[in-house]
Order: structure tokens, then C-alpha cells, then sequence
């Protein structure tokens, strides 16, 4: 299996056969880190600290117009050996959760060429942009997980419903590919928990797809919904408490990562000793088994 960007980067493409290789055999660990200014730490220090062990996968979100910043410890991230992925929390006319949340922008102006809205929304793609442009000199590859929860309908990118959205992917897709040359993108397509029909862009727009859940279970559920869509990897992007990683290949659900969520879903949600047994399973992959790989 090949990325969907027949352009894309040596790096990307590593990365891209290291999912592949470990898929169905071991979960890549991740967390995503807290984005509160000065608190970005929060997360890893507290897994060091009490399991002396730190994810292989850091997450990151552009929101705040945080680019500098997200890129600045995406390239530490990776000069340690890590995978970064980065989704982005924004509106159209503001960069915030609540943004991303309460705006609902007309869909017909985003995509008429010399409205306000497009020029709004092409300006934040460009911004976007060039901060993975940045990462993409660095030689650094990115999942890439905009627009993620989509079909939850929640955020303003999947208010307007599937068709819509599967506009919107496709149209970042091709500018970024096409336009910016963002060679260095594994694009991650992340569903909510309920993986509704009639969302799906198409293989050839995609590289992951995956399903988020805060229900506590392996999200078996979502992983058979997804299993129909598409033979890609799939992966677990977002999720509050783990389960012992017997239980997800019990269920037949061996995702090519799990993501906890910052803050208190990692905190407070997961027992140290639930942790500790998860990072401590051979079937899981940390940053220190990332280091020892080569060609990575």
C-alpha cells in the first residue's frame, strides 16, 4: 500500500511503512499535549515521571494561532526520535475551540471564489501551511488530522453534512498537495465514535482513517463500521481511558495507534498502574522502541 500523494516524501513514506509494518501486531502509543501556553509539558513530564516512558506519537493542534510554537517542539519531537501528528482546533473567522464549535459559516460563499468567507478560509489554510511547510524543509513527517470528529456534526466543518464536508476535504487536500507542495502529510481521516455513512471522501484523498471514542471500550463498534469503508490502517485518534491492550485484540480492534487526550483524559481518566501495564506491554510501541529503529 502507497500514500495517496503519488509526490510524497521519502520521509513521509517511511513513516507511512512504519504503520504499515507494525499493523495488527503492536498499537503505537500517543498522547496529545495540553495547549494551554506555558502547560505543553504537562502530559510527557507526568508519564516520565511516573513510568519513566514517553509515547511515540506527540500530538499537537495549530489553535491559538500557535504555529510557531507547534512547529518549534515538532522539530524537538523529532530530533528525540518521535512521530508528530497535528490536528487544528479553528473557525473560519476566529482560531479557538469555542471558534470551532459556535461558527456556522455559509458553505455556498466558502467555495465562491472572492467572497469573504473563501478569503477568510484560504488565509487560514495558508498559515496552516506554511507552518508545515516549515516541518516539510525540516525533513519532518506529519499526520495530518484536520477536520477531525466530522460526522459528529459538532464543528462547523461537518454542520453542513457529508457532501459538504467531502468537499471541504478534498478542496485542503489538493490545495496543500498541489499548491503548497506539502509532500510530508500522512493524511488522517478522523471520524467520531459513530463512523456515519455517506462521509467518506475516497481512498485516494486519505492515508489513515480512524474513529475517536470517550466511552471507555476498545471502540470495537467503530472499527467494524470502518472496516467496510476502507482497507486502510485504522486508527484509535482520540480516546479518554485505555483499555489492557489484551482486550483490544480480543475484540479483533488492533489499531495502528491510540491517542489519550490531554489533561485530565490522560490524568485523571487512566490508573497509574492501567498505564503502566499498557506502556509496558511489548505490543505497544514507545518513543524508546521508535529511537531504536533504523531507517526512522
Amino acid at each position: 500500500m502507497k500514500l495517496s500523494n503519488k509526490n510524497a516524501s521519502a520521509e513521509a513514506a517511511g513513516l507511512y511503512d512504519l504503520i504499515l509494518e507494525n499493523y495488527g501486531k503492536k498499537i503505537i502509543s500517543a498522547v496529545q499535549e495540553c495547549p494551554g501556553r506555558g502547560h505543553h509539558e504537562l502530559e510527557m513530564k507526568y508519564l516520565y515521571e511516573n513510568l519513566e516512558k514517553l509515547p511515540a506519537i506527540r500530538g499537537l493542534d495549530f489553535i491559538h494561532d500557535d504555529y510557531d510554537g507547534v512547529v518549534r517542539r515538532a522539530i524537538e519531537w523529532r530530533l528525540r526520535g518521535g512521530i508528530v501528528t497535528i490536528c487544528w482546533h479553528t473557525g473560519v473567522e476566529g482560531n479557538s475551540y469555542p471558534a470551532s464549535k459556535e461558527e456556522t459559516p455559509d458553505f455556498d460563499r466558502l467555495f465562491e471564489n472572492g467572497t469573504r468567507e473563501r478569503e477568510l478560509l484560504l488565509w487560514r489554510w495558508e498559515r496552516a501551511a506554511n507552518a508545515l511547510s516549515a516541518l516539510r524543509d525540516e525533513k519532518i513527517p506529519v499526520l495530518w488530522r484536520p477536520f477531525h470528529e466530522f460526522d459528529g456534526q459538532w464543528f462547523w466543518w461537518g454542520k453542513r453534512g457529508g457532501e459538504a464536508f467531502i468537499k471541504l476535504w478534498r478542496e485542503m487536500y489538493e490545495i496543500f498537495t498541489e499548491k503548497y507542495k506539502l509532500n510530508n502529510l500522512v493524511w488522517v481521516l478522523g471520524y467520531s465514535g459513530a463512523v456515519k455513512p455517506c462521509w467518506y471522501p475516497g481512498d485516494e484523498y486519505c492515508d489513515v482513517v480512524g474513529s475517536d471514542n470517550y466511552d471507555g471500550t476498545t471502540n470495537s463498534a467503530a472499527w467494524k463500521r470502518l472496516e467496510e469503508l476502507t482497507k486502510k490502517p485504522l486508527a484509535f485518534h482520540e480516546v479518554g481511558q485505555l483499555r489492557p491492550i489484551d482486550e483490544y485484540f480480543a475484540d479483533g480492534c488492533v489499531w495502528s495507534w491510540f491517542m489519550n487526550w490531554h489533561t485530565k483524559y490522560l490524568i485523571e481518566d487512566n490508573p497509574i498502574g492501567l498505564l503502566s501495564d499498557v506502556y509496558n506491554d511489548p505490543r505497544v510501541i514507545t518513543l524508546d522502541d521508535i529511537k531504536r529503529r533504523k531507517g526512522f
